[in-house]
C-alpha cells in the first residue's frame, strides 16, 4: 500500500497487488534514474571551459586576420604619413595625415615595411613599374641613408636641365610662369608671424600649384648652378621655396639630390586628417577647436 501511495502523485493506475508492487518498484527505479540524471548534470558543466577556448582562439584568429589584411593594405595599397616640417607649405600643414597610394608607381624593396625588407638585393629595381607625372606629390626614401621617408613635388624629370634664378624656375631653358596672389601668412626662419609671397606656378605639363617664397626672390637657394637630372632619377623640390632641403642641396651636404626611381614609396593622395602642429593628435578633447575640419577630405595636388 506504501508503494500505490507514493505512486498515486506520479499519475500511475493503482491495480490489484502485485501490480501495485510493481508499480511502485518502476516508480522507484524511475526515481533513481533521474536521481542519477541529474547527479551527472554538473559533471557536464566541464564543457563549458572548452567553450570558452574556442571563443578565444577565435578571437585571436579574427585578430591576426586583421593585422595581415592591414599589412596587405599598408604593403599593397594605401600608407599613412603625416607631415611634420613646413616644406610644402602651402600645399600640405605640419599637422597634415595623408594617405600614400603604393601601386601608383610599382613596388620596389622600399614599399615593404621595415621588418620585411631584410635583403634588398633580392628584389632589385621596381615591379609593376609605371613613371610619375611632373608635379607628382612623392614619398620617398632619402638616398644618402635609404631609411628617413620624405615627402617633395616631383619637379624635374630623367634628362631635364633644372635651375633657378632669381627665384624663377627654369626648366629646360623654359622659365615656369607663375602669378602671384595673396600673401601667406606663416612664420619665417626664426618663427615669427609674417605674410610670405605666394604665387601659383605652372609646370611645362600644365600642372599648377601654389608656392610661398619667405625671402622673396633673393634666398640662399633661389640662385643655383644648372642641375642635369641622370637617367633613373628625379629632381624634387618643395613648394616653400626658401625653406626646404631639396634637390636643390646635394645629398653629400645634407640635402636630398637626385632620388633614384627605385626610392620612390608612393603617391600623396588625400588629406584624411589634419590638426594644429602644436597639438598631439591623441588630445581628442582639443579636436573641436585645433583640428582643421576644412582640410579633411582634401585631395594632394
Amino acid at each position: 500500500m506504501s508503494a500505490g501511495r507514493l505512486a498515486r502523485p506520479s499519475g500511475v493506475c493503482i491495480g490489484s497487488g502485485a501490480g501495485r508492487e510493481n508499480t511502485g518498484r518502476e516508480h522507484w527505479e524511475g526515481v533513481v534514474t533521474q536521481m542519477s540524471e541529474k547527479s551527472v548534470k554538473p559533471a557536464q558543466a566541464g564543457a563549458t571551459p572548452v567553450k570558452k577556448e574556442e571563443g578565444w582562439w577565435e578571437t585571436v584568429k579574427v585578430i591576426i586576420e586583421a593585422l595581415l589584411i592591414a599589412l596587405v593594405v599598408r604593403t599593397l595599397l594605401f600608407q599613412p604619413f603625416n607631415i611634420p616640417s613646413g616644406s610644402l607649405v602651402p600645399t600640405l600643414l605640419v599637422g597634415d595625415y595623408l594617405f600614400v597610394s603604393k601601386y601608383a608607381y610599382g613596388y620596389s624593396h622600399f614599399s615593404l615595411p621595415g621588418f620585411l625588407d631584410l635583403d634588398p638585393s633580392a628584389m632589385p629595381g621596381r615591379i609593376f613599374a609605371s613613371q610619375p607625372k611632373r608635379g607628382d606629390i612623392i614619398v620617398f626614401k632619402l638616398p644618402s641613408d635609404n631609411q628617413t621617408d620624405y615627402i617633395k613635388r616631383l619637379i624635374g624629370m630623367p634628362g631635364d636641365k633644372i635651375q633657378v634664378v632669381h627665384g624663377r624656375l627654369i626648366i629646360n631653358g623654359e622659365m615656369a610662369p607663375r602669378e602671384q596672389i595673396a600673401p601667406y601668412p606663416t612664420v619665417n626662419h626664426f618663427g615669427k608671424p609674417e605674410e610670405a609671397p605666394q604665387y601659383i606656378e605652372t609646370l611645362p605639363n600644365g600642372v599648377k600649384h601654389r608656392i610661398i617664397q619667405i625671402d622673396d626672390d633673393e634666398g640662399t637657394f633661389d640662385n643655383t648652378k644648372v642641375y642635369d637630372v641622370p637617367p633613373g632619377h628625379y629632381f624634387m623640390m618643395g613648394d616653400n621655396r626658401d625653406n626646404s632641403s631639396d634637390s636643390r642641396i646635394p645629398a653629400d651636404q645634407g640635402g636630398v639630390g637626385y632620388v633614384p626611381f627605385e626610392n620612390l614609396i608612393g603617391r600623396g593622395e588625400i588629406i584624411f586628417f589634419s590638426i594644429r602642429e602644436d597639438t598631439p593628435a591623441w588630445e581628442i578633447w582639443r579636436w573641436p577647436w585645433d583640428v582643421r575640419w576644412g582640410r579633411i577630405f582634401e585631395r594632394v595636388h
